[in-house]
């Protein structure tokens, strides 16, 4: 009998990778991808090393079967249904899960105004590396960051001599939008898969966000946003200049090379756990009358969230 698989950390994965046109499935125990190649009589399989990767985004094309889903869970490996270049998201299967703890310590912070400032004022030092200016809220300090980030914008256009006429798409028509929306547009979906893989493992829930709110990933938004401007943006603006065929193929290639450059898969979630300490406050010790686990997890080589 086979010993129980276990996570590996989040840190010590691959990024993302995208899969289309294909059916995928187990076989002999791993996980693949079946291209039945058209007219062509045998199957081809390519194995994936699913434990290894920390999102999986499915495009147009693709059936998954019940076994794959399923091992993929027990890795902790996110799988993200989306739409024609990753532009959007139809649905997800959770790796992990909210941690009871961690997940009423994410809302403790976000319901208190004054917590929530903090977490706000940390999240902006750490993206354009300086203190936010002092008594200013949060409605104020979004203003004054959608400023700099359309600054951003234009001086990076101007840097790789792109035409730009500001961030406007349609995720519900892919072509009408002008090449580099459609480049930012695949690069932000790479950039938002990968940190909602991390928020799932540390054990927070993506929705319960300090900056973005509304959405089922308003905290992915968050924590994405600290990354945005030295990873995918200046990725997306470069791929753009050079006007590639298939732009969005060579933008998730780019953002993969950028995310193992940077190592952001190792700094997500120390940063996720530097910007809620922000607030000060400790995570809620449980209830004395809460029933603990009649049988404790056992001991895991993944991260926090990961089912054990």
């Amino acid at each position: 009998m086979l010993p129980p698989l276990k996570p590996i950390p989040i840190k010590e994965r691959l990024s993302v990778i995208f899969i289309e046109r294909g059916e995928i499935d187990v076989v002999d125990g791993a996980f693949v991808v079946v291209d039945c190649g058209g007219e062509r009589v045998r199957q081809v399989l390519t194995h994936v090393p699913v434990g290894g990767v920390a999102c999986i985004m499915l495009e147009p094309g693709t059936r998954v079967s019940h076994r794959a889903a399923a091992l993929a869970a027990r890795v902790g490996t996110l799988l993200v249904w989306v739409g024609e270049a990753g532009v959007r998201v139809y649905s997800s299967g959770q790796p992990g899960g909210a941690r009871s703890d961690r997940l009423l310590y994410q809302a403790k912070l976000a319901l208190d105004d004054d917590l929530r400032l903090k977490v706000v004022r940390k999240m902006y030092a750490m993206r354009f590396g300086e203190e936010p200016p002092q008594r200013r809220s949060v409605e104020q300090l979004r203003g004054i960051e959608g400023a700099r980030v359309r600054k951003t914008y234009q001086l990076l256009a101007q840097k790789f001599g792109v035409t730009w006429k500001g961030r406007d798409y349609d995720p519900e028509s892919w072509d009408a939008s002008d090449l580099p929306n459609r480049c930012l547009s695949a690069a932000t979906a790479c950039l938002y898969g990968v940190t909602e893989a991390a928020v799932l493992a540390a054990g927070y829930a993506p929705a319960v966000g300090f900056i973005h709110t509304g959405k089922p990933l308003s905290f992915v938004y968050d924590i994405a946003d600290l990354y945005k401007f030295e990873t995918v943006v200046p990725v997306a603006f470069k791929v753009a200049a050079a006007k590639p065929a298939m732009a969005d193929r060579a933008v998730r290639h780019a953002c993969r090379d950028v995310f193992r450059q940077t190592r952001l898969l190792e700094r997500i979630i120390p940063d996720i756990e530097e910007v809620l300490a922000a607030g000060d406050i400790s995570p809620p010790a449980p209830h004395p009358e809460a029933v603990r686990p009649a049988l404790p997890n056992p001991e895991s080589m993944g991260d926090a969230g990961h089912r054990a």
